[in-house]
């Protein structure tokens, strides 16, 4: 996996020079390197070249998708960190705190673009197939966020919603990033349909064991620990609460998710509920059930065991994480 990953970082590297420092304007460019270059697991292209390698490809043929799908990745980051108010990622300043917001929107902009331009050395049939997923991708990723917006202001949010928001904000970019690859495999249509399956669902089972970290987990690069409790977010822990708590501890559930200052007192009230339901548990089924729906689509594909096996340890590893 870390071979994967060193290919990928010395790609990066020279995209980043071709549009870095050494471009004008400065305030455009500088803060494209900037982000690019404040690391993080670069799990998305290393799915792409995994796939692309498990599939019988080449991935050096595979690594300008990879960054496409990191730089596009990145600009959701500087975007979100804007409608957010967010000071930190990655333990260091965001882009809009660093510089500004106008910076962070018309850089956002520009990385976004160039994630597309990173496509132009593929053509003919896989160049409609890489843009036809791509493009799905990148719209669903936007209604994944305004879903998201809609659902602050909203008490009655249904886990059916969350599960369809959780789904184009998170897991969809996750099975692009595999079928990218596996399209420039050329592999079949099965292991196609079957790969996008496995990322989609790794995807849920890899937010909502976010949202259980977030709650139950420990504090890590500069994200504090009950950050979507004080954000009021309508995770699974909020709403299978809500749907589950007596009418005395809902209400104050909803009165506590009305709150907007930041509280540790708020943390531990909301928390103990959670606890007091069993909801955390309820939340680790949850995320066993994606998974194992994951790794059943793998036993679909038309690949050998081992690499088969392959691609359930990463989805292992990546599910035993605990930050």
């Amino acid at each position: 996996m870390q071979d994967y990953k060193s290919i990928f970082l010395e790609y990066l590297s020279d995209a980043i020079m071709d549009y870095g420092s050494s471009n004008e304007p400065e305030n455009l460019y500088h803060p494209i390197e900037y982000i690019l270059k404040l690391g993080g697991k670069r799990i998305r292209p290393i799915l792409t070249l995994m796939s692309c390698d498990l599939f019988g490809g080449d991935i050096h043929e595979a690594l300008p998708a990879a960054s496409t799908i990191e730089m596009f990745h990145n600009f959701t980051l500087i975007h979100d960190d804007i409608m957010d108010n967010a000071d930190l990622r990655r333990g260091s300043q965001t882009v809009h705190s660093k510089w500004n917001e106008n910076i962070g929107i018309l850089s956002g902009d520009a990385l976004m673009i160039l994630s597309y331009k990173m496509l132009e050395i593929y053509d003919g049939e896989m160049l409609k197939k890489i843009f036809s997923i791509f493009n799905q991708t990148a719209l669903q990723i936007c209604e994944g966020q305004q879903y998201d917006i809609d659902f602050e202001t909203r008490i009655d949010v249904t886990l059916e919603e969350y599960l369809k928001m959780i789904g184009y904000k998170t897991a969809v970019l996750l099975a692009c990033s595999l079928q990218m690859g596996a399209i420039i495999s050329k592999t079949n249509q099965i292991n196609l349909d079957q790969i996008y399956n496995f990322g989609f669902n790794l995807g849920i089972a890899f937010q909502l064991q976010d949202d259980y970290l977030d709650a139950f987990g420990s504090e890590n690069f500069g994200k504090k620990l009950g950050g979507d409790i004080l954000e009021n977010k309508k995770t699974f822990l909020y709403i299978k609460t809500i749907n589950l708590a007596s009418s005395i501890d809902r209400k104050e559930l909803l009165k506590l998710y009305q709150e907007k200052k930041i509280s540790e007192d708020k943390i531990v009230k909301v928390t103990s509920l959670f606890i007091k339901y069993d909801i955390p548990d309820l939340l680790l089924h949850e995320i066993e059930k994606y998974t194992l729906k994951a790794f059943e689509n793998i036993d679909k594909l038309s690949i050998s065991k081992s690499k088969k096996d392959q691609f359930i340890q990463f989805g292992k590893s990546l599910m035993l994480r605990k930050k």
